[in-house]
């Protein structure tokens, strides 16, 4: 079967002048017909010469993933971070990475940072959102601890911090003072007069008898 005809142009530039650039299209056009292996090799062999091209060095991290290489893959996306912090496709990578071992928190941890760059992508936001509930599901039983109100209103699940539900009150600045009863003012001084006059009697009792 014929390469497609993009392929097959970038294949002629590169074969014309092995010194272009054009490797990196063309190991980014394998991969993206599956033919990862070419990809690696075609990387690999322009990198000897352009070693600081960056979307080349995340093609061959994102070739490496799919052959199963690990660990030359997330090598090939932490050099490309290192210069390039905010690099989507290299922390989208490194975030697969983390998901097909099955490194769940460290997976989240990733993709969220790449919602942070790609906000309201609907993929990334689907992706979040499942492996939310994958880590949540994942936990066992006593993993999720809940920190006292007082102090940090949030959950820990296997070493990930999740949000707070709602604000945590703020404690009592001092002590809890016991309820007082209210008192109705007019009933007591009418109490206190009835038992005044009590008293009063009982000392005269001759003027009470009259």
């Amino acid at each position: 079967m014929a390469d497609n005809p993009r392929i097959e142009e970038l294949r002629r530039r590169v074969q014309a002048d092995p010194a272009s650039i054009a490797f990196a299209a063309l190991a980014e056009e394998y991969r993206r017909a599956g033919r990862y292996q070419d990809a690696i090799d075609t990387c690999r062999t322009g990198l000897q010469r352009h070693p600081s091209y960056l979307s080349a060095r995340v093609t061959l991290g994102r070739a490496l993933i799919e052959t199963n290489e690990y660990d030359a893959a997330r090598e090939e996306l932490a050099f490309v971070l290192r210069a390039a912090p905010e690099n989507l496709a290299a922390i989208r990578g490194l975030a697969e990475i983390h998901h097909r071992r099955g490194e769940l928190p460290e997976a989240l941890e990733q993709f969220k940072s790449a919602l942070q760059i790609a906000r309201h992508d609907p993929e990334l936001e689907d992706t979040v959102g499942r492996i939310t509930r994958d880590v949540a599901q994942a936990a066992p039983a006593g993993a999720i601890k809940i920190a006292p109100a007082a102090s940090v209103a949030h959950a820990t699940v296997a070493g990930w911090n999740l949000p707070p539900s709602r604000p945590a009150p703020d404690p009592p600045a001092g002590p809890i003072a016991a309820p007082r009863a209210e008192r109705n003012d007019g009933a007591t001084k009418r109490l206190e007069a009835f038992l005044a006059a009590i008293r009063q009697a009982q000392q005269n009792p001759a003027a009470s008898g009259r």
